[in-house]
Formats: structure tokens, C-alpha cells, sequence
């Protein structure tokens, strides 16, 4: 189905689509409150299939290096491994109590990390942390005192990170050791004010611009790397979440959208969508694990 310049991607609406990433050829997503991680068919007929479903919010992935069919996963509390079957193997749940606090988004970055994010269920002010988890398995808080962290996106070479916090209309970029993931001083790259909408999901293309997901703007904004807005791609939906590049040859830009709190809900609040764009990007990157680790070896045993 296409609306204009977009092409409607499946006839699901979600309640808060998140995490738009391209991987090996489709478009996964996720439905974070009902803990489903989806896929994307050949056919915008079909619905989305369903590749796992947990019993508790499930923020974001990464796919995980040398091992098809299973993730990395902001999930719950932490992050957990999700393997074929159903198969999932806790790393961690450093974000605290499951009443106050769930993950929120996460993405790996250019060398084969994964870093995930937290927020409190009331998005109570400054509750929120970014955790970074290395080849072995092993979780570092990264970052605290955040609201509503979205992202992050990460440079082609991975030496610099963007982080959204929704809360405020704040983006934020990091310089990143390469070699130990550890962060350099912030520097303010955006603000939105009152009106403009709040910066959530973003992607980088391959020629370092950022696209930023604009809740309750109806819009996609394109930024090159000196922060000039670039483009605007107004979307009809209310509340966009995330984007990603895909195919073909990574000039379509996929859009999650959420139907989340509005009441009533426009005939495409909570679609996928996508339309074609003049500038690629890569697909998702990996999470890459030791061998011979807990996360190199996830699925020996049933782990559950």
C-alpha cells in the first residue's frame, strides 16, 4: 500500500513500534510494552512475523556476530541473549527493580559493542542510564542521570556517539575510544524546543549525516555532521520512533511510528513505513562476542 510519497510496509499498527534496524536483507522492529521483536515480509499484504516474543518490554537488538537467529537484547531490565527457539540467556539486569524501571533502546556500535538504555516507567527526571556491553559479556554503566535516552548512533568508524534524551529535546555527541568504548566529554550537537517535537530514534547514513525521529512532530529530519539541517521528511504519522537504511542498496528509509497514548489514533499511528531517499547507509551493526565466553556461547545448555 503507498500514501503519498510512502509505502505503507504491513497492515500492523503497533503500540510503540520501536527500534528500526536493517539486518541480512529485512527489516526487524520491536513492540516494546508487548515484548515482541518482528520482521518485516516481502509482501506489505502480510502481517509482521513474530521472531520472539518475551514476557517483558523489549526496548531494542543487535544481531550477534557468527550466530543466525539470535540477538542481543535491551530487554526487561538488562540484556539478554535471544536465541533460536525461544532460548534466552541473561548478561545482566543492572537498571534495578522491574516495577520502576525498563530498558529502552539500544544498538551496536562499529566495533562489535552493544549499548543499551534505561528509563523509569513515569520517566522520572534523571532516572535513566546507558550501559555498555563488551565482547565478553561483560556490562559497564556508561552514563547516567538521563531522562528518556534514545539511540545511540554511532559514526562509521564508531569514534563518536549520538545520544537523544527525549525528556529534554537534547541530542548529544560523545567522542568514543575505539579500542575501549570508554566516553570523552560531551558536546551539546541539538536542542528542540516546545512544539518542535522530541528527538527519539536515529540512524547515520554513509555520508555521516544523522536522522532523527521526531515524537509527536510528524516528522524525520536529516542533520549533516556540523548540525545544518539538512532535510525534513514530514511523516503521516504523529509519533515517529525510529529509522533505519535498507534495501535496495540502502536508499530506503524505514520509519517506526507508535500509537501509544493517542486517543483516537490516525489510520497510520503505529504503521511501518518507508519511502526512498537520495543518501545510503549501512546496515545494523553486529554485536561481536568472544569465543569461548558466556556471550560467545550462549545456547550450550537451556537457558531461559
Amino acid at each position: 500500500m503507498t500514501t503519498g510519497q510512502f509505502t505503507v510496509c504491513a497492515p500492523d499498527r503497533l503500540h510503540l513500534g520501536e527500534g528500526g534496524r536493517w539486518v541480512d536483507g529485512r527489516l526487524v522492529a520491536v513492540d516494546i510494552i508487548s515484548g515482541r521483536l518482528l520482521e518485516l515480509g516481502p509482501d506489505s499484504a502480510v502481517p509482521l512475523r513474530v521472531l520472539a516474543a518475551l514476557d517483558t518490554p523489549l526496548g531494542a537488538v543487535a544481531p550477534v556476530a557468527g550466530a543466525p537467529g539470535t540477538w542481543i537484547a535491551a530487554a526487561g531490565t538488562g540484556i539478554a541473549l535471544l536465541g533460536p527457539a525461544g532460548h534466552r540467556h541473561w548478561l545482566g539486569r543492572p537498571a534495578g527493580s522491574a516495577s520502576r524501571m525498563r530498558m529502552n533502546d539500544g544498538a551496536a556500535d562499529p566495533t562489535g559493542r552493544f549499548w543499551a538504555t534505561s528509563m523509569a516507567h513515569d520517566a522520572a527526571p534523571g532516572a535513566g542510564a546507558v550501559y555498555r556491553v563488551d565482547p565478553a559479556g561483560n556490562i559497564t554503566q556508561a552514563l547516567d542521570g538521563i531522562t528518556i535516552p534514545n539511540g545511540p548512533a554511532f559514526s562509521l568508524d564508531g569514534t563518536t556517539m549520538y545520544l537523544a534524551d527525549s525528556a529534554i529535546g537534547t541530542v548529544t555527541r560523545f567522542p568514543v575510544d575505539p579500542t575501549t568504548g570508554q566516553l570523552g566529554s560531551p558536546s551539546p550537537f541539538l536542542g528542540f524546543g516546545a512544539g518542535q517535537g522530541s528527538p527519539d530514534g536515529m540512524t547515520i547514513d554513509y555520508e555521516g549525516n544523522l536522522w532523527v525521529a521526531l515524537w509527536g512532530a510528524g516528522a524525520v529530519h536529516r542533520y549533516r555532521p556540523d548540525g545544518t539541517l539538512d532535510r525534513i521528511v514530514e511523516v503521516p504519522a504523529r509519533q515517529p520512533t525510529s529509522v533505519c537504511l535498507g534495501a535496495p542498496h540502502g536508499r530506503r528509509l524505514y520509519i517506526t511510528t507508535a500509537s501509544h497514548s493517542l486517543d483516537p489514533a490516525s489510520p497510520l499511528d503505529g504503521a511501518v513505513l518507508a519511502l526512498d531517499v537520495d543518501i545510503p547507509g549501512p546496515p545494523a551493526a553486529t554485536f561481536h562476542p568472544r569465543l569461548g565466553t558466556a556471550a560467545g556461547h550462549p545456547f550450550r545448555e537451556d537457558h531461559t
